[in-house]
């Protein structure tokens, strides 16, 4: 019988991408989320039955074993990056990490990989990178053989960074940035799931892996390249600090003050405290290079799904063409 693999948030921007590459290796996979019926789309990835989308709550144990019940391998791919009701950060990306890596153990499964965040500290006043070093250690002291994947910011087709401040761009003349020189090494999704991909094919030893694309570019540079891409001219300025915490406290304020009603996607002062510290590999960390996977840079994957902001869409490049004509 094939060999089953369990991954926690396999819908998600870099879950989907790691389903894909197990299902073509021939692998079950079971795609645990909170909406299953949102999870579909998963089906797709192989044969029939060979991907199938479950109701999983990282947040109870017996949701959890039932998840990886008679599973070879686990992926964990659940983290969040604004806190909503119970799902706090301490909830997903602390406990939740430690739940999996504690019953992955005692159901004996062969490997684990966990998907967390470069910049990842537990003394970090960012409650984010806290919790996503917390994680990593509840997974290490359950699952010693684990592999943990630190991405930098991660970007593809479904990605929330590139795609939001290109739609910011088609709808406002200035680009508002927090953080504008803050450096980051953006890495494609589907090169993080190839690292995922050689972890449960026993191929990367244990330990914590920064994924970094083969450029480092500030918050600015990544927003002039998407700019270039989709065509147009915007004014980029950067926020002060002190402004934009009054802006996250108003907005988390109304979310109080609503009942949840308006819910804060916009800024929150954790968000500020990681955008103040750069997001690049370290000198010393291990790897794509010890993984052996050759990263692709942002100008062969961004125009590819950003031409959608184009002033004219996918007819941008005819409308080129014809100007050529005319002349």
């Amino acid at each position: 019988m094939a060999k089953l693999v369990t991954i926690f948030g396999g819908s998600g921007f870099i879950g989907r991408y790691i389903a894909r590459r197990m299902a073509k290796q021939g692998w079950r996979v079971r795609v645990a989320v909170r909406r299953p019926n949102e999870a579909l789309f998963v089906k797709t990835y192989g044969v029939v039955g060979q991907v199938e989308p479950i109701l999983c709550n990282i947040r109870d144990d017996a949701s959890v074993r039932e998840a990886l019940n008679g599973a070879t391998a686990a992926v964990n791919c659940v983290g969040i990056l604004i806190e909503d009701k119970k799902n706090t950060f301490a909830a997903v990306q602390q406990s939740g990490a430690e739940r999996i890596g504690r019953i992955s153990k005692e159901l004996g499964l062969k490997s684990l990989v966990h998907i967390s965040a470069i910049g990842a500290d537990e003394n970090s006043s960012s409650i984010y990178s806290s919790t996503k070093a917390k994680g990593e250690n509840a997974i290490f002291s359950n699952f010693p053989n684990a592999v943990v994947l630190r991405p930098s910011v991660v970007f593809g087709q479904e990605d929330q960074f590139f795609n939001r401040f290109a739609k910011m761009a088609t709808m406002a003349p200035i680009l508002p940035l927090i953080g504008a020189t803050t450096k980051f090494q953006p890495v494609f999704v589907d090169d993080v799931a190839k690292a995922a991909e050689a972890a449960l094919m026993g191929s990367v030893p244990k330990g914590i892996y920064e994924l970094g694309g083969p450029e480092i570019k500030d918050f600015r540079e990544l927003m002039v390249v998407m700019l270039n891409i989709i065509k147009r001219r915007r004014l980029i300025i950067n926020t002060p600090r002190l402004i934009a915490k009054i802006m996250a406290f108003g907005l988390s304020t109304l979310q109080m003050l609503t009942l949840g009603l308006f819910k804060n996607s916009i800024i929150t002062s954790d968000q500020i405290e990681n955008l103040g510290i750069d997001n690049i590999v370290s000198q010393k960390a291990k790897g794509f290079e010890t993984i052996g996977v050759d990263p692709l840079d942002m100008g062969s994957i961004l125009p590819e799904y950003l031409w959608r902001y184009r002033p004219s869409g996918q007819y941008d490049a005819i409308k080129d063409s014809a100007k050529n004509l005319r002349s």
